[in-house]
């Protein structure tokens, strides 16, 4: 044995046991969450208009979220001098997964925000993995109790895609529709969506509509002109924030595993830089990350991006508070 307490007992290296989300207790009971964090996988696809695949999107990032588990009593940042998920005091619980029923996106869209809501009836804070973007629209329903109890959220968005359509061809609860859903709500005081580019999946009149109904919109080139402090200061502060975060708003340089890529994207330290900000100045309260797909990419990186970026984004958020 080692004189540090962490080398005491077992090694668990990241290859060994079960993946659950950064190797937390796995929780099957969703009537017995004791948590500050849990997290719900979200394996819904059937909203995606290209390429499919984002059902496994839960499954790769649990996996690659096991390389960040090493039992070094915390994480610690040496440019922050701050140990993020101290071992001691981190309560972070893994749920497991909404359960899906295949082509039935009602059904399965009701099942995930069951599970949304029986983590808030727990007093944690939601973390789902998608999943196509789609999932988000149960995630924001979710939250229409404990608004009326807590009241309102502000939806932060990082995508490449605004996601605002209506309805086309009969269709509103596809991969392209949930902004204009959350918009909608009584409960959603507004959105700010950053990233958004380049050939679009939304045409201008979705535009006009997302600004009517009090969306702000950046691309990234927009927002790299500004500067993060900047763009912190169009978002409301000391407000409670929803994130959702679509892989693809990242540069398929580093995201490739993901059905809707779009040239032109943010590098990992943008985003996170972004988010450690908004974390700063308000109170997030639930947080999605979507469209990874990872037989897109067969070096495993996209999903390692995401485990990356939400195990430093709950760290954050838990610090914080």
């Amino acid at each position: 044995m080692g004189s540090h307490g962490y080398e005491t007992g077992r090694l668990n290296l990241p290859f060994v046991g079960i993946p659950t989300f950064g190797k937390y207790p796995y929780v099957e009971d969703w009537d017995a969450i004791d948590a500050d964090v849990a997290v719900l996988g979200a394996p819904f696809d059937f909203g995606t208009q290209f390429r499919a695949g984002a059902r496994f999107g839960p499954r790769a990032i649990r996996e690659a979220s096991t390389l960040f588990s090493f039992g070094h009593g915390g994480a610690y940042d040496h440019e922050d001098d701050i140990t993020y998920l101290p071992a001691e005091t981190t309560r972070i619980v893994d749920l497991g997964d909404a359960d899906i029923v295949h082509t039935d996106t009602v059904r399965s869209h009701a099942n995930i925000a069951h599970g949304v809501g029986k983590i808030l009836a727990a007093g944690a804070l939601p973390v789902v993995l998608g999943g196509d973007h789609s999932v988000n629209i149960p995630c924001i329903d979710a939250f229409e109790a404990d608004c009326a109890r807590n009241g309102p959220i502000h939806i932060v968005q990082i995508d490449a895609h605004l996601d605002f359509v209506d309805e086309r061809h009969g269709v509103r609860l596809g991969h392209g529709n949930p902004m204009r859903r959350a918009a909608e709500k009584d409960h959603v005081s507004g959105l700010t969506q950053i990233g958004i580019r380049n050939v679009s999946s939304t045409a201008k009149e979705g535009y006009d509509a997302a600004r009517a109904m009090g969306s702000d919109i950046l691309s990234v080139r927009q927002m790299r002109k500004l500067g993060a402090d900047a763009v912190l200061d169009r978002i409301p502060r000391g407000v409670r924030y929803y994130l959702t975060i679509d892989i693809d708003g990242f540069d398929p340089s580093i995201a490739a595993g993901t059905g809707t890529p779009s040239h032109g994207g943010f590098y990992y330290y943008e985003v996170l830089d972004l988010l450690d900000g908004l974390i700063r100045q308000g109170r997030v309260v639930g947080l999605d990350l979507v469209e990874v797909a990872p037989d897109y990419d067969r070096t495993g990186s996209t999903a390692t991006l995401a485990a990356q970026l939400l195990m430093n984004l709950i760290g954050r958020i838990l610090h914080h508070r």
